[in-house]
């Protein structure tokens, strides 16, 4: 499995259209994840304190889309990457993602 920070409200949007698309897939060219021993690093240096986030657990049996592990931003660190929507089907499971008291994230069982 792989995970997506997702804010709520791009999550409730892509019940809507069918399709989870985000800002990332037209600037970059693809949708950041990661693996579940890599998402904290990301939440805590990028969503540190939001409140409005859930985590998507995905399947990548179930992608349409491409997945593409790779270094991006020369990190060391090799993270899965979605080269294109993200079909619903795809997530598995839907998990609250609320920061602890000082801002930080930590994994909740998967």
């Amino acid at each position: 499995m792989i995970l997506h920070i997702a804010a709520v409200s791009d999550w409730e949007e892509a019940q809507v259209v069918g399709e989870y698309r985000l800002d990332t897939l037209e600037t970059e060219g693809f949708i950041h994840c990661s693996t579940p021993q890599q998402v904290l690093g990301p939440a805590n240096e990028f969503y540190r304190g939001r409140s409005d986030l859930v985590l998507l657990v995905i399947d990548p049996a179930q992608l349409e889309a491409r997945l593409i592990y790779e270094d991006s931003y020369n990190s060391g660190s090799v993270f899965p990457h979605i080269y294109g929507p993200l079909n619903l089907d795809a997530v598995i499971n839907v998990l609250p993602f609320p920061p602890t008291a000082d801002g930080t994230f930590e994994l909740p069982p998967l």
